[in-house]
C-alpha cells in the first residue's frame, strides 16, 4: 500500500486553521513504516475489510478527530470515518467518539499514528480546559507559548484553542517579545525597546519580559504595550500589577500549575501563559478497537 496516495482535501480545519497537516501525517507514517507493515501485510489479505471504534478510556476533551480521519484517508482514500462529537467537547470515559471502516490493512497501518495525534491533541485540550476552569471567575486568559513539539506547533496551538485557551504568538516572525537575553545583549530594556521601535511598523505592539519591579518600572517608562512578569512570586506579582495600573497589559509566566493558577489570576493579571500545556502534556487515554 503506497503512502504517495492522497485523498482530496475536503477543507475545514485541515486546509485552513492547521496548515501542513498532510505533511506532518506523511512524515509520521513514513517514520512508522518506511518499508511497509511487515506484520499486517503478512497476516491480513488485501481485500479484507473491518470497522473500528475509538473509545475514551478516561474523561476529557476530545480534539483532533479530523486529523485522525486524515491519517486513514492518506493511506486509503476510500476509508470511511464518522465522528460523533465535535472537537472541543468534554466526553466521559467509556464513550465511543468515532468509528472508521475500510480495508483492514489501512486501519492497522494507521492505528498508531492516528492515536498518537488524537491522544496528544486531546491531552493538550484537556490540560488547557482544566486551567481555564480554575480561573473562569476571573477576567484573565490562559495562553500557550512557543514550547511546542518541533513540527507540531500548529497542531499543538489548535489543541489549546479546543480546550478554551488562546494562542500567544505563533512564532518569532509575528510579534515582538523582548526577553532577558535580548535585554542583556542590548545593554538594557531602554536600548532594546528603542532598537525594536525604530524597525517595526507603528501598528505592532511591544512586549517586554520583566523579572523585578525595577524592570517593570523601566518597561513602563519606555511605553511598551505588554509587560510579562517572569517567574515572580505571587506577592511581587500583585505589587507589579498595582505599579502598572492598567498602563499596559500584564502577562504572568513561569511555574504555572493547576494548583497555583487561581492565585495568580487573583493578582489582577490579564494573561497567564503556560508552557506546560504543550511541552509536558500527558496524552489522553483513547483506544482504537476493531469490531
Amino acid at each position: 500500500m503506497s503512502l504517495d496516495c492522497k485523498a482530496p482535501n475536503k477543507g475545514g480545519i485541515l486546509s485552513t486553521e492547521v496548515p501542513f497537516v498532510d505533511e506532518v501525517i506523511m512524515n509520521a507514517l513514513k517514520e512508522d513504516m518506511p518499508g511497509g507493515d511487515i506484520t499486517t501485510e503478512s497476516i491480513i489479505p488485501p481485500e479484507m475489510e473491518s470497522e473500528a471504534s475509538f473509545l475514551m478510556k478516561e474523561d476529557g476533551i476530545i480534539a483532533g478527530l479530523d486529523i485522525c480521519k486524515r491519517v486513514f484517508e492518506i493511506i486509503d482514500p476510500d476509508t470511511k470515518f464518522e465522528k460523533y462529537y465535535e472537537d472541543g467537547t468534554f466526553v466521559n470515559k467509556g464513550t465511543v467518539v468515532a468509528k472508521v471502516s475500510g480495508k483492514t490493512r489501512c486501519l492497522l497501518m494507521g492505528e498508531r499514528t492516528a492515536l498518537n495525534l488524537l491522544q496528544r491533541i486531546s491531552g493538550i485540550a484537556t490540560a488547557t480546559y482544566l486551567l481555564c476552569e480554575k480561573v473562569k471567575d476571573y477576567p484573565v486568559r490562559i495562553v500557550d507559548t512557543r514550547k511546542t513539539s518541533p513540527g507540531l506547533r500548529f497542531i499543538d496551538k489548535y489543541a489549546v484553542l479546543m480546550g478554551g485557551g488562546k494562542n500567544h504568538r505563533i512564532g518569532l516572525s509575528d510579534g515582538v517579545l523582548i526577553k532577558d537575553n535580548h535585554i542583556k545583549a542590548a545593554g538594557g530594556i531602554k536600548n532594546a525597546v528603542e532598537k525594536v521601535r525604530a524597525r517595526i511598523p507603528h501598528t505592532m505592539k511591544i512586549e517586554v519580559e520583566a523579572s523585578t519591579l525595577e524592570q517593570v518600572a523601566e518597561a513602563l517608562e519606555c511605553g511598551v504595550e505588554i509587560i510579562m512578569l517572569d517567574n515572580m512570586n505571587d506577592e511581587t506579582m500583585a505589587e507589579a500589577v498595582k505599579l502598572i495600573n492598567k498602563r499596559a497589559l500584564v502577562e504572568a509566566s513561569g511555574n504555572m500549575t493547576l494548583d497555583r493558577v487561581e492565585k495568580v489570576a487573583s493578582t489582577g493579571v490579564d494573561i497567564i501563559s503556560v508552557g506546560a500545556i504543550t511541552h509536558s502534556v500527558r496524552a489522553l487515554d483513547i483506544s482504537m478497537k476493531i469490531v
